[in-house]
């Protein structure tokens, strides 16, 4: 499939772009700003769907708005029905559309441009009134209050929020692309009519505060561990979209552990709701333990070395032991009730990998000590 991505140096672009190279049926023509028209006739003639995304929101006159959104959207049809073509488009509008606002208004006239093609050739148009997108890649201090905020904080500046509790409609990058892709391979026709539009799921609503609190948060996480929950949702795509503005010099952090003659331990990952992740290293000969717990529990994983791991019931005196290595990677369980140790038998530093279902509290550890 022969695809044209106008507007391909914008934020948009450049996601669906990546992820469109991924499908090896797809060839790519490109359309910029820094092309001649005579370049988009020529892709105009090749290809067989088209992504519009070329606008402009930010002009230095008002008559961008016309050149931008209205004449390159006209000039782009006019020459599909000079060829008499039917390409499918899909086209990139705005809710500001029903604004009243000059670039809102831009983006509806072209809308109806779009609409009077398909009605005119039966081709297959797709027009998306977008909200607020946000995700990698977009411009800061440009017209992404999340862009710039991510920015500031990642690079250690301030930001400004003049009002907290103002709600903004927001959607993920990767959701849009998605949905445009999936756009790309129907093959039923459809024709849009006019104030009939394509809706996007996932739409978050959040306010100021709800952004930068979290953003915040994310910062603050190298330092207190404690890390959000980013594994679904819009949390997810905010943390992603914040780590992609952290200057190239600071994707890496220290952590700070714990060092003695017996090796080291260092607290990695504090989750919300499902305990911690920790490390250690010990020496040969060197046993860690002598403690049990009455309700926390663990999980030890050794990824380097020969351990043996030792139990004895709290009540009964009943032992058990189990030897363990980094050949044969197995998970064993700290139960609670028994007292519990490791020993490093091998000859070398055994490091062993540690996740407790709580995070730790030393005004409440659930830890007494007690010999195996």
């Amino acid at each position: 499939m022969k695809v044209l991505i106008t507007g391909s140096n914008g934020f948009l672009a450049k996601n669906l772009i990546s992820h469109l190279k991924t499908i090896d049926e797809i060839k790519l023509y490109l359309f910029s700003k820094d092309n001649s028209l005579d370049t988009l006739e020529t892709h105009l003639k090749e290809v067989n769907f088209i992504f519009h995304l070329a606008g402009v929101n930010r002009p230095k006159n008002k008559e961008e708005f016309t050149s931008g959104n209205i004449n390159l959207t006209k000039y782009i049809l006019d020459i599909l029905i000079k060829y008499h073509k039917k390409t499918p488009l899909l086209f990139s509008s705005s809710i500001q559309s029903e604004l009243g606002n000059e670039y809102g208004e831009s983006k509806k006239k072209a809308e109806k441009i779009i609409q009077d093609y398909s009605n005119h050739t039966g081709a297959n148009i797709f027009i998306y009134r977008l909200p607020n997108i946000f995700g990698k890649w977009a411009k800061p201090n440009y017209n992404s209050v999340i862009a710039t905020w991510c920015s500031n904080i990642a690079n250690n500046k301030s930001i400004e929020v003049d009002d907290e509790n103002s709600k903004l409609s927001l959607v993920y990058i990767d959701d849009v692309v998605k949905s445009f892709i999936k756009k790309m391979f129907l093959k039923n026709s459809f024709n849009n009519e006019e104030g009939k539009f394509y809706d996007l799921k996932n739409i978050h609503l959040k306010t100021l505060k709800e952004i930068k609190d979290l953003l915040y948060s994310f910062k603050k996480n190298r330092i207190s561990l404690e890390i959000p929950d980013v594994g679904s949702g819009f949390e997810r795509a905010l943390y992603a979209t914040y780590l992609s503005y952290l200057p190239i010099d600071d994707f890496s952090y220290d952590l700070k552990g714990h060092n003695d003659h017996r090796g080291s331990f260092y607290e990695i990952i504090k989750t919300l709701n499902s305990g911690q992740f920790s490390v250690s290293t010990t020496a040969p000969g060197i046993s860690r333990g002598d403690h049990y717990h009455h309700t926390k529990n663990e999980k030890f994983l050794v990824v380097k070395g020969e351990a043996l791991i030792e139990y004895r019931n709290i009540i009964t005196n009943e032992k058990i032991s189990y030897n363990v290595n980094s050949k044969n990677m197995k998970i064993v369980e700290m139960i609670p009730g028994y007292t519990h140790k490791i020993t490093n038998i091998g000859n070398e530093e055994m490091i062993l990998f540690l996740w407790a279902n709580e995070c730790y509290d030393e005004n409440n550890p659930d830890t007494f000590q007690l010999e195996v």
